[in-house]
């Protein structure tokens, strides 16, 4: 309690407290950006933190860190294309809801589930950082191979009477995450003499093309299709009544404490990442609302305005931010990329992460601890602010000019990634793939999750089986890897529930 007490005083100092504020809007806007992610943030704002001392640097990190994950959900909401990486499974429900006018209630679900998750993390860091960092430390290359396995598995939770087209956009994903240096051998593969590839297809501007172009691809065929029936052009959709009712509430709980359990287990696991989390909560979030809603009136259809597929993501995201810390504090092995970042701005003041920052640093490392906290408190006001601010403005641009803003700021997004013009191809393609894909009927969920996957997978399954001398039998060993075993076992059983319960509601003949 001492050291909690230490870590609020620290805080307590107006120059951290305007820091930590800063950071949190500073990683709200940058957060709404497409294109411009937590990581890109970080590399601008460390620099600024050379002149400032380590607790007020840190703070400004925290709150950009905590932020930009949450203002990820305000375009992908509103125009499909998501702010960062994170909030990607948000625009499928969040958009869906916002075009039939209910943008504010799609922005308010959004906002409370990322604040619910952060200061749920916040407390497991908190509270538990020291014994739960252990539990990483058993995660080994077979660990994190079952890992992979049970993302891909869930894949079967979203794919309820579309297995085979599901199954094909996976493979699709996972095939395009071959492209690239072989982790194994060392030799390109699939670069077709292009230098640009050889470190694979880059993600950033892969993901703006994805949502991006392919939304602003839909906007054009909307336009067309509206001018072909002899109408008008209709409105963007208005933002609506931000409120949330005590029985959405209720019906959210759940959602939210699976969720976050979910994204603070994940956040732990060196490698696992933000969007390992989301894609399981998703999942699990899916099964619940076709248990209990779906169907009954007034409910719309998985992936066309569910609240659960905004809740789940959101929450699951926010509680990786300072369960991800939880493994570096404590131990020094960084969680995810942007937590890695927080080693560098450590160094910059002359510290070091592990057990020894908790002795020589004290005040710091608990000021970090509880900054967490209070940036998921602060978030609530400023993305109220930033919404009020940024959404009315583009909500009142004509279907027509919104294309054209859509194609700059995805133009934007991708060529700010590296600066390279050949990101602006890889945009350009990815969306009309995308587009095809829609067209095609082939979800685009499982195809992400392949590409997120497929690296973890091939060079968890190299390294397993290298240490194993060739022997199999390491991820399904209960003895010497009972933590793989138990995933894999999980992983079946998501196969074979679905074949199951199929049968039993089969009609009798």
């Amino acid at each position: 309690m001492e050291s909690i007490l230490l870590g609020f005083s620290t805080l307590a100092d107006p120059m951290v407290l305007l820091m930590l504020t800063l950071g949190v809007v500073a990683g709200m806007i940058v957060g709404s950006i497409p294109g411009i992610n937590d990581n890109i943030a970080f590399a601008v704002f460390i620099p600024f933190s050379f002149s400032m001392p380590p607790e007020q640097a840190l703070a400004l990190m925290v709150g950009v860190y905590c932020a930009a994950a949450t203002g990820g959900a305000i375009p992908a909401i509103m125009i499909k294309v998501p702010g960062t990486a994170a909030s990607l499974l948000t625009a499928i429900d969040g958009n869906a809801m916002a075009r039939r006018g209910q943008a504010g209630r799609a922005l308010s679900l959004a906002v409370t589930s990322s604040v619910i998750g952060g200061i749920a993390s916040a407390f497991v860091l908190l509270l538990f950082a020291p014994s739960l960092a252990k539990m990483a430390l058993h995660f080994g290359y077979a660990e994190n191979f079952a890992l992979a396995i049970l993302g891909l598995s869930s894949v079967v939770g979203l794919l309820r009477g579309a297995v085979l087209k599901g199954l094909a956009a996976a493979m699709i994903g996972l095939l395009a995450a071959n492209i690239g240096f072989s982790p194994t051998t060392g030799f390109a593969r699939y670069t077709f003499g292009s230098i640009n590839l050889i470190e694979g297809i880059p993600f950033v501007p892969l993901l703006v093309g994805l949502f991006g172009v392919a939304a602003m691809l839909e906007l054009m065929t909307d336009i067309r299709r509206e001018r072909r029936g002899g109408a008008g052009l209709s409105a963007l959709p208005v933002i609506g009544s931000m409120r949330l009712g005590k029985g959405m509430i209720r019906r959210l709980a759940p959602v939210w404490a699976m969720s976050s359990a979910i994204g603070n287990v994940i956040g732990m696991l060196p490698g696992a990442g933000m969007l390992m989390a989301i894609f399981l909560a998703y999942d699990q979030a899916s099964r619940r609302f076709r248990r209990h809603f779906a169907g009954k009136p007034g409910e719309p259809d998985w992936g066309d305005g569910a609240p659960e597929g905004i809740a789940a993501p959101e929450a699951a995201n926010n509680a990786v931010t300072a369960s991800s810390m939880v493994p570096l504090l404590s131990l020094g092995i960084p969680g995810n990329s942007t937590s890695a970042m927080f080693i560098g701005a450590l160094a910059i003041h002359g510290m070091v992460p592990g057990p020894l920052l908790f002795t020589q640093h004290g005040n710091i490392a608990w000021m970090i601890i509880v900054a967490f906290l209070a940036a998921n408190i602060l978030m609530w006001p400023v993305a109220w602010m930033v919404i009020k601010s940024v959404s009315r403005t583009i909500f009142a641009i004509p279907k027509e000019a919104m294309v054209g803003v859509i194609a700059l700021l995805c133009l934007m997004g991708a060529y700010s990634d590296g600066n390279n013009l050949f990101n602006i191809w890889v945009a350009v393609v990815a969306g009309l793939v995308a587009f095809l894909m829609r067209l095609a009927a082939l979800p685009l969920g499982p195809a992400i999750l392949g590409l997120v996957l497929g690296p973890q997978l091939e060079t968890s399954l190299a390294n397993a089986l290298s240490i194993s001398g060739g022997d199999w039998f390491v991820f399904i060993d209960p003895v010497g890897h009972p933590i793989s075993a138990a995933m894999m076992a999980v992983s079946l059983l998501l196969w074979v529930m679905p074949m199951l319960m199929r049968r039993r509601d089969a009609p009798a003949s």
